[in-house]
């Protein structure tokens, strides 16, 4: 399968090497097999509940939440969000993927030096909407949204990896759709099979109650 690849800017490994830190924690006496689901781009995983070791992602579902329950207009485009769902909420489930990653995608990509004045930041979906972003803050942005147009978070990981064209830390969305992993990426146009994709190396992903350590197969 050809690829349509979007040109993006990136500058330093602050993500990467944010990323390798959160590696080493994750390796724990609680870490287990994770079998119930296929993996991706070739790794095998070990899976854990605990979601102490990744701050900024606990950090922005904190933020998240309480922006739902309360957030002024001019920080929090609830009307906005509002409507991405009302479109999306009674699609079938692949045609609900296509739509929600066109929607993020289309928002353009700036690095969090850039956006927020340090080296990595995980904005929550309303800051996306605000001030756009970069890789994980798309990645995000996809989750809450499908989220929240019905589809279970037990399907759906966010994926820190290795880009291996640009040697440089990235991120993704995948979901699982029928048993197979589908990647949203805000580097590539459409929604595609993981086995489409050989490139990328993944370290670990999370979604809202785990994680899991990636790993050769």
């Amino acid at each position: 399968m050809q690829i349509a690849v979007r040109r993006i800017r990136r500058g330093g490994l602050g993500l990467l090497l944010s990323f390798l830190a959160l590696w080493l924690l994750a390796v724990g006496p609680t870490a287990q097999a994770a079998g119930f689901t296929p993996s991706f781009f070739g790794t095998k995983e070990l899976h854990g509940t605990s979601l102490k070791q990744f701050p900024k992602w606990t950090g922005m579902m904190d933020r998240f939440a309480k922006e739902l329950k309360s957030c002024p207009p001019n920080l929090c485009n609830t009307k906005m969000w509002k409507a991405i769902i009302a479109q999306t909420k009674d699609l079938d489930l692949k045609t609900k993927l296509r739509t929600i990653n066109a929607i993020m995608n289309g928002h353009p990509y700036i690095l969090d030096p850039v956006n927020w004045g340090v080296p990595d930041y995980w904005a929550t979906p309303f800051e996306f909407l605000r001030k756009n972003g970069d890789c994980e803050d798309y990645a995000i942005a996809k989750f809450y949204a499908l989220r929240d147009s019905g589809v279970s978070t037990e399907q759906m990981r966010v994926v820190a990896l290795n880009d291996l064209n640009l040697g440089l830390g990235h991120a993704i969305l995948v979901v699982y759709v029928d048993g197979t992993p589908m990647v949203l990426d805000n580097q590539i146009q459409k929604v595609v099979p993981a086995s489409s994709i050989k490139h990328y190396k993944p370290v670990y992903s999370v979604n809202d109650t785990g994680w899991w350590l990636h790993r050769p197969a």
